[in-house]
């Protein structure tokens, strides 16, 4: 994940002490989703070639971060939602979401139970594409009937890890 993703060891550290995060076959990472209990739920598989959700397990949300946070940002993958977090610096007052790349009736769940929380802020930072656009209106639709604030946070690139690559290459050009 470091050396092809560019998720620098900070998040993955981060993601192993929350225990998020399990290395899968052939190099793969498997990210933990679980309810609003902290149950595991089921895991969000990621290869270098595949992506997938193990047999048996139900999405909810993947989740990095401060369990109190105010800042919920939403994204579609499990490497999304570390790429992001590397790139605001695991900001404190966020916690770091993903989907899965679905929209189970138990992750709209999920998200709602969040959005009731006081002060809290939805993010919708899902893919830069038509289908992160109609994810990013449905968590702005949670925001409206929760009350609560809501931003589109849109990579320049089609998802966060492909910004966080575009920025680490920069970086080592530069």
């Amino acid at each position: 994940m470091r050396d092809e993703r560019d998720v620098p060891e900070t998040v993955i550290w981060a993601a192993i002490r929350q225990d998020r995060i399990r290395e899968g076959p052939r190099g793969s990472i498997w990210a933990a989703h679980v309810d609003d209990d902290g149950v595991v739920t089921g895991w969000e598989e990621r290869g270098s070639e595949w992506r997938g959700f193990a047999s048996g397990g139900a999405k909810v949300l993947f989740r990095l971060g401060s369990i109190g946070a105010t800042r919920l940002c939403v994204t579609e993958a499990a490497i999304d939602a570390m790429s992001l977090a590397a790139i605001e610096s695991l900001r404190s007052d966020s916690l770091y979401l993903s989907t899965g790349g679905g929209w189970a009736p138990a992750t709209e769940a999920a998200i709602r139970a969040l959005a009731a929380r006081p002060n809290v802020q939805l993010v919708a930072a899902t893919d830069n594409n038509a289908q992160g656009e109609v994810y990013a209106g449905r968590i702005e639709a949670i925001a409206v009937a929760a009350s609560c604030g809501y931003e589109r946070l849109a990579s320049a690139h089609e998802d966060w890890n492909e910004e966080l690559r575009a920025s680490r290459r920069t970086e080592w050009d530069g």
